[in-house]
């Protein structure tokens, strides 16, 4: 049982790109007790992953030079010496860019079932992407009938289920996005009334795109394009931000306009989303996703390679908005 990993070779400033990885094989682990060995099929390729390999990460320490880089995935236990834990068991976690990984409970983010929907979406549409678009739209935005949400990056994971989410609940969803085309899919697939492609100008395309201002702000990007929408905002309108994927380094600290008078004056509120604060919610909410996609309600893309190797091109590919979906590698 060959182990094949992705490994942190050289620690990047910003976004972290191929050169900054290695392919390595070792032999799979041993397990000690309390331990299970989880057998990958999918390696998840999520943009917070760059926080966990710079000096910029406020959140959790940077994965050490030479080690298996951190990231989540589904995949089958195959040995287990942890009470808990059954062989033949679907699970979510922490498992890094690997083949085989030996973890403890604490690892796990949530149960698999096979069964509720296919193997792939417990990393997408039932992993943090589904989950972050359903409970950050409803706990924060609370998204009413009529008013106008705008979504950042709003064709990927997590945008293209916010914009069906905002459509179901009576409002009228408008994307940004970085090409027409990425525009047009978001229409025509993902329940959005109309887009803004904000490689063109941005502040006209906002006036006459939202005439009456956005009521809900769903933040993927940050940056300059966050700038502009926090001042075409209605009264009392609530921004969400759950990414800062358009600011390609914390250091040093970049500076914007400052919104301090758009927020007092336009009485909006501000809150920042981070799933793994939610982790009791996870299951329920799944079911809740899971349920409208079988009754046709929700659709979902990915984007899956099958190549171990190409997971650091994968990370630089859902920045630069390369990628057509959900991305995921496939192993088995």
């Amino acid at each position: 049982m060959q182990n094949r990993q992705i490994v942190l070779k050289s620690r990047p400033v910003g976004i972290p790109q191929p050169e900054h990885f290695e392919l390595k094989v070792s032999e799979a682990p041993a397990l000690k007790d309390g331990e299970f060995l989880v057998e990958n099929h999918y390696l998840s390729v999520d943009p917070a992953q760059r926080g966990y390999v710079n000096d910029e990460n406020n959140y959790a320490p940077p994965v050490p030079i030479g080690a298996v880089m951190r990231a989540m995935a589904v995949g089958k236990v195959v040995a287990s010496k942890c009470a808990d834990v059954r062989q033949g068991e679907f699970l979510y976690g922490w498992f890094g860019w690997q083949d085989y990984c030996a973890a403890t409970p604490a690892g796990i983010l949530r149960r698999v079932d096979p069964a509720q929907a296919p193997l792939s979406t417990g990393a997408g549409l039932l992993g943090i992407n589904g989950l972050t678009a359903y409970l950050a739209l409803h706990d924060i935005g609370k998204p009413k009938p009529g008013e106008t949400v705008l979504v950042t990056a709003a064709a990927g994971a997590v945008g293209s289920i916010v914009g069906q989410l905002a459509k179901l609940a009576g409002a009228r969803a408008v994307a940004v996005v970085g090409s027409d085309d990425k525009g047009r899919q978001c229409c025509e697939e993902y329940g959005y009334a109309a887009f803004i492609n904000y490689r063109k100008p941005l502040e006209g395309a906002l006036r006459e795109t939202c005439p009456k201002g956005v009521d809900v702000f769903f933040d993927n990007t940050g940056g300059e394009i966050a700038d502009t929408v926090i001042r075409q905002m209605a009264l009392f309108g609530r921004a969400i931000q759950c990414g800062t994927m358009s600011i390609a380094s914390w250091v040093p600290n970049p500076v914007g306009p400052r919104n301090d008078r758009e927020i007092l004056t336009r009485r909006l509120r501000i809150e920042g989303f981070v799933i793994f604060d939610h982790l009791k919610r996870y299951d329920e909410t799944a079911a809740k996703l899971a349920a409208m996609a079988r009754d046709g309600l929700l659709r979902y893309a990915e984007d899956i390679g099958t190549q171990i190797a190409d997971a650091p091109q994968a990370l630089v590919d859902v920045y630069s908005g390369r990628n057509k979906g959900k991305k995921l590698i496939k192993l088995r």
